[in-house]
């Protein structure tokens, strides 16, 4: 007679390649979050009292405001498949033109900032038509409509700062409402209303469609080029409204304001890329890439280190990320396929 005898399989812990298949699918999507919370520890750890004061935070979104206001705009270009390099022109543009129409003019404040924006829009809408109905390479485009601006802002400066008088205008970015500076209360206004629309009108799913795939968009019926066009006019608008906060905040209008914020914003945006989706821009992963190049800054700065450093970390910091991100992804490509 035989004697069947029953086994019990023992519980084995998940295969290895499901186990790292998990690890990446992790780190592809909150990798650059862990970038952001490591340095907060490791600056804090550095120098709490100064870092980890409330002044300090506040000081830090304070100081990310006018750059998170540019990136979020520069999102959108980004959003349809495009680049502009003229909005850190644009931005000293609006600084100069605003401050000079109420100093040089003596417009009033609400007058010359409408010029102003209005302004700033057309030359979105330039680029889009550029880009979007002569089919002239974005690059191309935005370089060459960068380089017309630096020109307007050297023939009406003279090449010298528009000082603009301490009082009304000043205080929109020097202002305090409910102690929270102004520039936060505006910034976070503006990129509530871009991820709105970018989220949840009809207009932001066309955008993200363009960018996904702009020749099914057109055989579906969406009008690229007007889709494309909006989104240029969000960027400069964009840049417009932090060029006129910036010129509140320094007291004049300059030539050369907005050059720090060209490689900023891209560094933002596409740092938050990788946040939580898959390579996609999007409005809450650009704040959070605003929030990485922001806290390097603030913190290098607490630690006394030379300005050029933070220049090597943001670009360091940049490629890290997105390169482990881009690894990541790839990696799980190859395995699912």
């Amino acid at each position: 007679m035989t004697v069947i005898r029953s086994h019990t399989v023992p519980a084995t812990a998940p295969p290895p390649a499901r186990s790292y298949h998990r690890t990446l699918s992790w780190i592809a999507r909150f990798g650059t979050l862990a970038v952001l919370v490591l340095m907060v520890v490791g600056f804090s750890l550095a120098s709490p009292d100064a870092f980890m004061s409330q002044r300090n935070l506040i000081n830090v979104l304070n100081q990310g405001a006018l750059l998170a206001i540019i990136a979020a705009g520069l999102t959108f270009v980004l959003v349809v498949g495009h680049f502009d390099l003229s909005f850190a022109n644009v931005v000293s543009l609006s600084g100069i033109l605003g401050v000079g129409l109420m100093q040089r003019s003596g417009w009033p404040i609400p007058a010359a900032i409408a010029a102003t924006l209005i302004l700033v829009c057309l030359i979105g809408l330039f680029n889009g038509f550029l880009v979007s109905y002569l089919r002239v390479s974005a690059i191309v485009a935005t370089l060459a409509t960068s380089t017309i601006v630096l020109g307007v802002n050297f023939w009406y400066s003279d090449g010298a700062p528009i000082t603009a008088q301490a009082g009304v205008f000043t205080e929109i970015a020097r202002g305090r409402i409910l102690g929270i500076p102004t520039p936060i209360i505006i910034m976070v206004v503006i990129l509530g209303l871009l991820w709105l629309l970018l989220n949840r009108t009809l207009t932001g799913h066309h955008t993200q469609a363009v960018g996904a795939n702009p020749t099914a968009s057109r055989l579906a019926g969406v009008r690229v080029g007007r889709v494309t066009v909006l989104a240029f006019v969000v960027g400069s608008l964009c840049a417009g409204i932090a060029g006129l906060l910036l010129a509140a905040r320094i007291g004049s209008g300059q030539v050369t304001a907005g050059d720090g914020f060209l490689l900023s914003a891209f560094a933002a945006v596409f740092l938050g890329a990788s946040v939580l989706r898959d390579g996609e821009f999007h409005i809450l992963g650009t704040f959070v890439g605003v929030l990485i190049v922001t806290v390097m800054n603030n913190g290098l700065a607490i630690l006394g280190a030379p300005s050029f450093v933070q220049y090597i970390f943001q670009g360091a910091i940049l490629i890290a990320a997105v390169a482990l991100s881009t690894t990541s992804r790839r990696i799980l490509g190859m395995q699912r396929t």
